[in-house]
């Protein structure tokens, strides 16, 4: 009895919290297994509700009513216009949906604060439930109470509506069949548009009650979607029953495994999102049936250039050349194409070495940190462009890289070399742990299950104050040494001149690799998977050493960033940064080394230079940044280069999400391309 006194309230306290993210995963689940959206912004759909709802309470009935009915319906607008705003994304696979949904959600998050303030509103609920009743011998909050009856009443209604009802059914049919639901005279299109809408009332209805348990303030949607994604998870798709008891496992774990074991509450929920994904993928359909099933079909304004760019050859071929030697002029084409698909990296050198002439010494620090971001974002190329594995949790590596250089520093090993070399290995030991989880899922799993990892390791981040600080970061640190026996690197330009000799000699590793027989049965692992493990390749093998490989990479970038900062905070390695990683390459191109460095400049640009000349809107520049790099750059800045392209080594467009053309791999274990 004295144990149930002492979890009582934290116990009850859960199952609230629980039925509240059921509410909101019901709606992210709706999105997601129905309407097929990865909606990253589905937490910014929450706080539209809680904003809406805390700006009309005033503590009556018919306040609580009007907050109710102006947030839901607010909601419920966001969720159809985000129908319309996905639907030209059908074909292009989830990483488009993700990197629109999230740049939505930074719109809408800057939006909600200019338009309500940055401070966590109060929110006022009606005097009958604003008091508490005795449970079991405890005072507990009435409002509280009230929620879980009207959560556990919602569950049992969607679950009638969803089995029992038409509309159930064709919301079912527009999952599995929308051919046989277009067949019966019921438009797919029009069923996409109510259930994203429904998810998004849903969110707002949720945001509105859940108000008063969490807040509307900084912070909540991001807080709000983790969680939501973690029930989601471990609930499933297919049973609104699963979602609930999943949601209230999760809020038992956020409140009562607080109080239990509060030194293992902060891990075990991303521990058993992970798990319970590599699991499915473990018992799903082998990997090498479909390493790009989710990718879509060819892009038919690609097929056409690249249709009529091969006639334009061919007749240039049939009429008269240079010098009337066609033998001469024919062989002479493999000098000038090395040539053109070097020449934008040496122009891209040349700006960078000229960079500490033309810029004042805080541009220069920017352009040092866009190096070590670029250097992320090339690692996560490897992984997503060539391996076919997209990741939003690299920055896992990343931070191990950047505290093992940190500390290293703290220590008194200052020399940089050795900095970089012991980083990497850190991170490549890292990346070979984990990496047995996640080259065995694909597509949208190997999203989550790198989110989980990367969220684990910010657990780890904020828990383990000994090494990483906790939230206070780490400061102070003696400055690097570019060589042995050589000074500190105190100022911006000596931080930035080291910064790009590594990210030079990383770069030039990088496409040596890829660019070599290793980098083609990598290509081919990803576009012709089951061929290659037909012809006998250890296609899991070469997943894994392209894992530990980018995480290495990622070290590497960890560590440069330390040195150029000279201070590191959990932020600096949390989940938006893998998102600005990821958004770097589809910026570039997912194949594209180089386009991944310029995305990476493009987005510290954004975020710190041009934010600058508009205080307080850095998160409103970056979800245009997202949000136009979808629409416009569907493949990339490689895309503007024009041609149908080549083989991953030559930097040529490709669609995001779509698998590179697939070398023919041999018995004798030879790829040609």
């Amino acid at each position: 009895m004295e144990l149930l006194d002492a979890h009582l309230i934290p116990a009850v306290d859960g199952v609230a919290f629980g039925l509240l993210l059921f509410v909101v995963a019901a709606g992210l689940s709706l999105a997601f297994g129905t309407a097929g959206v990865l909606n990253l912004s589905h937490g910014t759909l929450y706080a539209i509700g809680a904003y809406t709802g805390a700006e009309l309470s005033d503590g009556t009935w018919g306040g609580l009513a009007l907050g109710l009915a102006a947030g839901t319906a607010a909601a419920c607008v966001a969720g159809a216009g985000l129908s319309a705003a996905t639907a030209p994304l059908a074909r292009r696979g989830h990483l488009a949906q993700a990197l629109l949904t999230f740049g939505l959600a930074l719109i809408g998050g800057d939006l909600l604060i200019q338009f309500f303030g940055a401070d966590e509103l109060p929110v006022r609920v009606p005097e009958a439930l604003d008091s508490s009743v005795t449970l079991l011998g405890h005072r507990y909050p009435a409002y509280r109470l009230c929620f879980i009856v009207m959560a556990v009443l919602l569950a049992a209604f969607g679950t009638w509506v969803l089995t029992r009802t038409r509309m159930g059914a064709a919301v079912r049919a527009a999952a599995d069949d929308p051919q046989m639901l277009a067949a019966t005279g019921h438009s797919p299109r029009a069923v996409h548009t109510g259930v994203l809408a429904a998810a998004g009332a849903l969110a707002g209805a949720a945001g509105v009650l859940g108000a008063p348990i969490i807040g509307p303030g900084p912070g909540t949607s991001e807080n709000v979607l983790m969680l939501s994604l973690v029930v989601v998870v471990l609930g499933g798709l297919r049973s609104l029953w699963a979602t609930f008891f999943a949601a209230v496992a999760v809020g038992e774990v956020q409140t009562l495994g607080v109080s239990v074991a509060p030194e293992l509450a902060p891990y075990l929920l991303f521990a058993a999102m992970a798990a319970v994904l590599v699991l499915r993928s473990r018992f799903a359909e082998p990997a090498g049936a479909g390493h790009g099933s989710e990718a879509p079909g060819p892009d038919p304004v690609a097929r056409l250039r690249g249709l009529l760019a091969g006639r334009l050859a061919g007749r240039a071929a049939e009429g008269p050349l240079p010098g009337g030697n066609r033998s001469v002029w024919t062989a002479q084409l493999p000098g000038r194409a090395a040539w053109w698909q070097a020449a934008p990296l040496l122009v891209l050198l040349v700006v960078l070495i000229s960079l500490p002439a033309l810029l004042d010494a805080y541009s220069i620090s920017l352009a040092g940190s866009a190096l070590a971001l670029g250097l992320l974002a090339v690692s996560v190329t490897i992984l997503t462009g060539y391996a076919g594995l997209p990741t939003l949790g690299q920055t896992a590596p990343f931070a191990v890289g950047a505290y093992a250089t940190a500390n290293l520093a703290d220590a008194g090993w200052t020399v940089g070399p050795v900095q970089l070399v012991l980083s990497a290995l850190a991170a490549a030991v890292f990346a070979a742990v984990v990496g047995p989880a996640v080259i065995r899922a694909r597509g949208t799993t190997v999203l989550m299950i790198t989110l989980a990892i990367g969220e684990l390791t910010g657990a780890v981040v904020n828990q383990l104050k000994s090494v990483t600080g906790g939230a206070d970061g780490l400061v102070g640190f003696p400055a690097t040494q570019a060589l042995w026996g050589g000074e500190g690197m105190l100022e911006e330009s000596e931080l930035y001149n080291y910064a790009l000799v590594v990210a030079v000699v990383a770069v030039a590793l990088t496409l040596l690799v890829l660019r070599s027989p290793a980098g083609k049965l990598l290509t081919g692992t990803r576009g012709a998977e089951a061929r290659m493990r037909a012809s006998g390749h250890p296609v899991g093998r070469y997943l894994l050493v392209a894992h530990i490989g980018a995480g290495a990479l990622a070290g590497v970038g960890g560590s440069l960033m330390v040195t150029v900062q000279q201070y590191l905070s959990p932020a600096d390695v949390g989940f938006e940064i893998a998102a600005f990683a990821l958004l770097a390459v589809v910026i570039g191109g997912t194949t594209s080394v180089i386009g991944a460095l310029l995305g990476a400049g493009l987005i510290v640009a954004t975020r710190d230079w041009v934010a600058g000349s508009w205080p307080g809107h850095g998160p409103l520049l970056l979800g245009v940044l997202f949000v136009a790099t979808v629409y416009v750059l569907p493949r990339g800045l490689a895309g503007l280069r024009g041609g149908s392209g080549g083989g991953p080594s030559s930097d040529a467009p490709r669609p995001p999400d779509q698998p590179p053309p697939a070398p023919t791999p041999s018995p004798a274990g030879k790829v040609s391309p």
